[in-house]
């Protein structure tokens, strides 16, 4: 597969990833929203997994990266980063002859043994791509390029399957609070230039572009 951004805008919308409120609801981050973004179905179906992480795969390879290792952030993206490893570490031709770890991220840390263990079903080795699926404040993200960085993993990349384009609590994007970790993050999907592909509504769209005004990192023209 090579990757096509507009194919990929297409899955998301088939898979009905995005969708909206007219009573907004809350998120994780505390914030109201007239929208949202779940990639746990795609999850739950295995069809639908294995054709995401052929576009993940297909992006990686379209931004030139070259990983080591796929690491899911836990819980939201904890199997699509073992169906990743798994797929490229097989595509790989040193397969057979290279030790490919499959890393799996603790959701809770157990409180024995080996400390550097406390974290992960597996320490990721080699060059680290992180995924995450949704990326609001990326408070999650950037706990867990803590938590790597503590234990002195590489990390080459972090990359969001839908970038929500809104600003942290501290007034910065996710993007520029990851750099400043020392890693690039990369998002294949943005709300901004998704949601006008799903066409909301005139009353929910108004309340969309009254929350970009409020939390976006720039606005959002949907009228």
């Amino acid at each position: 597969m090579k990757w096509k951004k507009d194919d990929f805008y297409n899955f998301i919308i088939k898979q009905n990833v995005v969708g909206f409120f007219k009573e907004p609801i809350k998120l994780k981050s505390g914030r109201l929203s007239s929208w949202y973004v779940n990639w746990r179905n795609v999850a739950k179906n295995v069809q639908s997994i294995d054709n995401l992480s052929d576009f993940i795969i297909a992006y990686v390879k379209s931004v030139g990266l070259t990983p080591d290792c796929f690491y899911g952030v836990p819980e939201g993206a904890t199997k699509l980063g073992i169906i990743c490893q798994y797929k490229w570490a097989k595509s790989q031709p040193s397969y057979k002859k290279t030790d490919y770890m499959l890393s799996m991220g603790r959701a809770q840390p157990k409180d024995h043994g080996d400390p550097k263990d406390r974290f992960f079903l597996g320490i990721p080795q080699g060059k680290v791509i992180i995924l995450e699926d949704v990326t609001t404040t990326g408070n999650s993200l950037i706990e867990t390029i803590d938590k790597l960085n503590q234990i002195d993993v590489s990390i080459i990349a972090a990359i969001g399957l839908t970038n929500r384009n809104e600003l942290r609590e501290d007034k910065k994007t996710v993007e520029r609070a990851v750099k400043e970790k020392g890693v690039n993050y990369y998002a294949m999907s943005n709300a901004i230039d998704l949601i006008p592909y799903l066409k909301p509504d005139k009353i929910i769209a108004q309340k969309i572009e009254e929350y970009f005004k409020k939390y976006g990192s720039r606005e959002i023209e949907l009228s």
